[in-house]
């Protein structure tokens, strides 16, 4: 597995276009100032020994030799051992509703974002515990498997949009049952559901895919998103709004009553999710109850620096630069090949 250990020094990549334009902008300043004493053709004449072409050259060494220092400092490693790790833990798989009605803007930013803002605060609170998650609008999708890699989970819900979903609704009970199929096999592990929906479920036995899961078991706690008293639907790209067979405007409201009786039918809580973080510390609670049990992970015990192969290509390139002159070597100037 490759690694930077700072990635952070990889944001000093922005030098590199601002030392293109610049070097763009001298360029152009040069030939500008040429033109002021004449025609560029009998000026090249006066200075033979300019070699414009090992400008560039010079240029693009010392390019290359500061993308080289960045990579270097940001610490390239590969990771030398795949090992077992077992830890206390639990396992945790988010279902989260991708329909279009979680567009709407009845809770700050929108439904889905503000699902997405919550996530992401509940991933950096998670200690050696395991995460899945599951996209669902008509159908549902393993949108990442169960595991303990927190980075990949965060980077996972920056791209969840509607459009993942091709079929859409609200099948609540196809999310519920696939991620009962997605925990592992370790019994002894204690695990949860996290259902985070608008509740307008039309699609299945939302109900009974939950009871299922109690009988194993595993709690169903669930997150209501959106106000009661509802919001329009956008339509995406567009400033308009979705609008029924009749032109009348579409009003998706949070089905609580729906969401409080999946929660009761899982042995776990509902909350609903607003403008404050309420929700998430409800849920934290919750997820605190269960015992933790020993959960194994695969992880890479250690790394090795890869720095050095760059750190002699770097080291090659600024020997190399240094010997290039800017003018034009008097010896090859003197052979003519035609």
């Amino acid at each position: 597995m490759f690694r930077f250990e700072h990635p952070n020094y990889l944001y000093l990549l922005i030098i590199l276009p601002v030392l293109l334009l610049l070097f763009l902008y001298s360029m152009y300043v040069k030939k500008r100032d040429l033109k002021r004493f004449g025609d560029m053709k009998i000026i090249r004449g006066l200075m033979p020994d300019v070699a414009l072409k090992k400008q560039h050259l010079k240029f693009w060494l010392l390019f290359a030799c500061t993308a080289l220092f960045i990579l270097i400092i940001a610490g390239p490693q590969f990771g030398s051992k795949l090992e077992s790790v077992k830890k206390q833990g639990i396992e945790v798989m988010i279902c989260l509703d991708v329909s279009n009605s979680m567009l709407s803007t009845d809770i700050n930013p929108s439904r889905l974002d503000k699902s997405k803002q919550i996530l992401s605060r509940l991933i950096d609170d998670l200690h050696n515990d395991k995460i899945g998650l599951i996209v669902f609008a008509g159908d549902a999708f393993i949108q990442l498997p169960i595991t303990s890699d927190y980075v990949s989970a965060k980077m996972f819900l920056s791209s969840l949009n509607p459009s993942m979903v091709p079929t859409q609704g609200t099948a609540i009970g196809a999310a519920v049952n696939l991620a009962l199929r997605s925990f592992s096999p370790n019994e002894q592990t204690e695990k949860s559901i996290v259902l985070i929906t608008d509740g307008e479920n039309h699609e299945d036995d939302a109900l009974g895919a939950t009871k299922a899961a109690a009988e194993k078991n595993i709690t169903v706690n669930v997150l209501g998103v959106g106000s009661i008293q509802g919001a329009p639907i956008p339509i995406p790209g567009t400033n308009g709004f979705q609008r029924d067979n009749e032109g009348n405007m579409v009003i998706t409201k949070l089905n609580e009553q729906m969401c409080q009786d999946i929660a009761a039918a899982g042995n776990g809580m509902y909350a609903r999710t607003d403008n404050t973080n309420n929700a998430l510390k409800a849920l934290q609670k919750e997820l605190d109850k269960l015992s933790k049990s020993e959960v194994e992970s695969k992880v890479y015990s250690s790394y090795d620096e890869k720095y050095q192969i760059l750190a002699w290509i770097l080291l090659f390139l600024l020997v190399l630069e240094f010997f290039i002159l800017d003018r034009k070597n008097r010896i090859y100037r003197k052979i003519k090949l035609f």
